[in-house]
């Protein structure tokens, strides 16, 4: 039985969610808060099977599967399960017990958002709702699924490193556990996963009876295993909020120091370090790149602003026209719709939309952000209400316009616009 509108209303996040889980440090379980319509585990099957075209196709992309036996990971069964003929409809349990060998197993996808158009727009509302109504986190969000009917989750008890939602698809119920790091340090001496036998810590902690639609919240730092005896999915929402210290160290500053001190096109060669005298000993050089690297420093402190507001205006445009979704290369979904995009039919009269979640946004007369792709096209053709329209996920009709069609020919690379119908025009189809 649902518990609150779909998706959860700016109240839900500003106060049922904060009250229901100790402002966002407690685990809670939501009954009900997913229609079926949203998210099913017919998604997530859909999503694997896009996964094994790809792979006989030989295309490589993001999402990633692996198969267990309990807690045996086993890479030699990965192949298999890709290549072997598919299933038949309602026969996927039978068909990977018989390629693993086992009647009890575990297939767990990264990315699923990137193999399940289904999912990614289904999840990608709650995620809409949960950005608008709690927080944007700066490294956005990813899916991954857990599949089978383990009889525990095959990392064991182990650690979240960052806040999440466990989405329960079904068709079966899972029972679910959780350990704050105080209790579980406590009553095992440290912090390391605890796997194999631990059937004596379960009394101890809290337990989650999950069905269909029910999405559990689970903080960070919190210990968790999830064990279910007849086949289910569930699909974690893992929201990124990256340290600032990872961000600045792997991310900005090194963009900014490539710009100071990266090659100059006009002098490849750049300024040669001279011959020292051996006699001086090492302090010459000491002191020659020490002043050179105060000169850089210098230079890095004054575009600091600068530097910092375009890597996280770029994150901001990545996110909220990805759907939330981390941006990664080889988004297999984004792959296949540019593919099928032909720019020849982007007619007068044509219909065509974004597919939700993504958005298009507009950030110069010759930029735009779809689908967490950067594009170079001349936007001043593209008036405010048709991109409203747009964004907006309805069918909407092409102008006779030709500056129009080649900025979104442009944007179609993205995989971000889809053609719904032929031109209406009668010299189209004459």
């Amino acid at each position: 039985m649902n518990t609150t509108l779909w998706p959860p209303t700016p109240e839900f996040w500003s106060r049922t969610f904060p009250e229901a889980t100790r402002n966002r440090t407690t685990p809670h379980l939501f009954k009900g808060i997913i229609p079926p319509s949203a998210a099913g585990p017919q998604d997530a099957l859909a999503g694997l099977d896009s996964v094994r075209r790809a792979y006989a196709a030989g295309t490589v992309h993001a999402a990633r599967a692996r198969v267990y036996v309990g807690e045996e990971r086993h890479d030699e069964l990965i192949e298999t399960v890709l290549a072997k003929e598919g299933w038949d409809e309602g026969q996927f349990v039978p068909w990977i017990q018989s390629l693993v060998g086992a009647e009890r197993f575990s297939l767990v996808l990264n990315n699923l958002e990137t193999a399940s158009p289904q999912l990614a727009a289904g999840l990608g509302v709650f995620l809409r709702s949960l950005y608008e109504g709690w927080g944007v986190p700066i490294g956005g969000a990813e899916q991954v699924a857990f599949c089978g009917n383990y009889s525990g989750t095959a990392f064991g008890v182990h650690e979240g490193a960052e806040d999440a939602f466990l989405c329960h698809l079904g068709p079966g119920v899972k029972d679910f556990y959780c350990w704050s790091q105080e209790d579980y340090v406590r009553l095992t001496g440290g912090i390391a996963p605890l796997k194999g036998d631990y059937q004596w810590l379960l009394a101890h902690g809290e337990r989650f009876v999950m069905e269909p639609g029910d999405a559990l919240f689970l903080p960070k730092r919190v210990f968790h295993v999830g064990r279910q005896d007849e086949f289910s999915i569930s699909v974690a929402v893992s929201l990124y909020t990256y340290p600032d210290a990872r961000m600045l160290r792997l991310s900005v500053l090194p963009e900014l120091l490539e710009r100071i001190l990266g090659e100059d096109p006009a002098n490849p060669m750049g300024e040669q370090s001279p011959l020292h005298a051996a006699a001086a000993g090492s302090a010459p050089a000491v002191a020659r790149l020490t002043g050179r690297a105060r000169a850089a420093l210098a230079d890095a402190d004054e575009q600091l602003g600068a530097a910092v507001a375009r890597h996280v205006e770029e994150r901001w445009m990545v996110l909220e026209t990805n759907g939330g979704w981390e941006k990664v290369a080889s988004d297999l979904g984004r792959m296949d719709a540019a593919a099928a995009f032909d720019a020849s039919r982007l007619l007068a009269g044509t219909e065509v939309a974004i597919p939700a979640p993504y958005q298009l946004r507009i950030t110069g007369p010759q930029q735009a952000y779809l689908r967490g792709v950067a594009v170079a096209c001349d936007t001043t053709a593209l008036t405010a209400g048709l991109v409203d329209s747009l964004n907006t996920h309805t069918p909407t009709l092409l102008p006779d316009d030709d500056r129009v069609r080649e900025s979104l020919a442009a944007l179609g690379a993205t995989g971000g616009i889809h053609i719904l119908t032929g031109s209406n025009i009668p010299e189209a189809r004459a």
